[in-house]
């Protein structure tokens, strides 16, 4: 039985004392959480000091990028084996922000998922879709060509050790949410096209759900049958809304 995963991606939030108090809440809330696993994804120049702060916790830490060279002149990126000097687990690759305000393309995005895996980090892989081809009815090629693009460089057997995360692009800040029915639909589309290569990784695979999840919505979400628990934004940066979130996953 997979056991589900909520990440929370601060994106470009957080201060010293702001994350602090941030993480002093989590962990204080985290005899709540008792199966789902629970991450955080602070801004880069944040993980040591969050790394500082939940050690000897169950609180995974993840990079919301990773370079997809492991060193050189690249000014600005960071490294595989930076991220893994200071314990992170996890590594985001491909959000709907780093696609459309970076142009980061499929190919670009598939090699950096190939670098989190080759420095031990478990890569958090997003897909979805615009408004504009969710209305077009290309959903399902929209996504399929994201993961076609990973599945082509890596194989299908590196999805053992992976995590994908299908973001409506329409649903993220926006305060819209996916229904429960269209966010399974795209979830069952995705586990259906990796089954069709290798039934066991897609059945052991973790699919979260990122698009606007919130305390209110995420029991309902998160009980769908191909929904494994949630990349969370906003809603990450308040304590008790994430350990509601987080609850929700339980």
């Amino acid at each position: 039985m997979r056991t589900k995963l909520v990440a929370g991606n601060w994106k470009l939030n957080g201060s010293l004392d702001s994350i602090r108090g941030l993480i002093g809440g989590i962990k204080a809330g985290m005899d709540s959480v008792s199966q789902a696993g629970v991450a955080v994804c602070p801004p880069a120049i944040f993980i040591p000091e969050v790394a500082a702060l939940v050690e000897g916790s169950r609180i995974a830490i993840g990079s919301q990028n990773i370079c997809e060279q492991d060193s050189g002149a690249y000014t600005g990126e960071i490294s595989g084996s930076m991220l893994n000097e200071f314990g992170c687990s996890y590594a985001i690759v491909g959000h709907s922000e780093r696609r459309s305000l970076y142009g980061e393309s499929d190919d670009m995005v598939a090699a950096r998922f190939a670098a989190a895996r080759r420095n031990g980090l478990k890569p958090i892989l997003c897909v979805g879709e615009l408004l504009e081809e969710r209305e077009g009815g290309i959903t399902e090629q929209v996504v399929g060509r994201q993961l076609d693009a990973v599945i082509n460089l890596e194989g299908i057997d590196a999805f053992a050790d992976a995590v994908i995360a299908y973001e409506p692009v329409w649903a993220i800040g926006t305060g819209k949410t996916a229904s429960p029915e269209q966010a399974q639909e795209v979830h069952r589309f995705i586990r259906g096209k990796m089954s069709a290569l290798n039934a066991t990784i897609a059945e052991n695979l973790v699919i979260q759900y990122g698009g606007s999840v919130n305390g209110s919505n995420a029991k309902e979400l998160f009980g769908m049958p191909d929904i494994d628990g949630g990349l969370i934004g906003g809603a990450a940066l308040q304590a008790e809304g994430f350990l509601a979130i987080c609850q929700a996953a339980d």
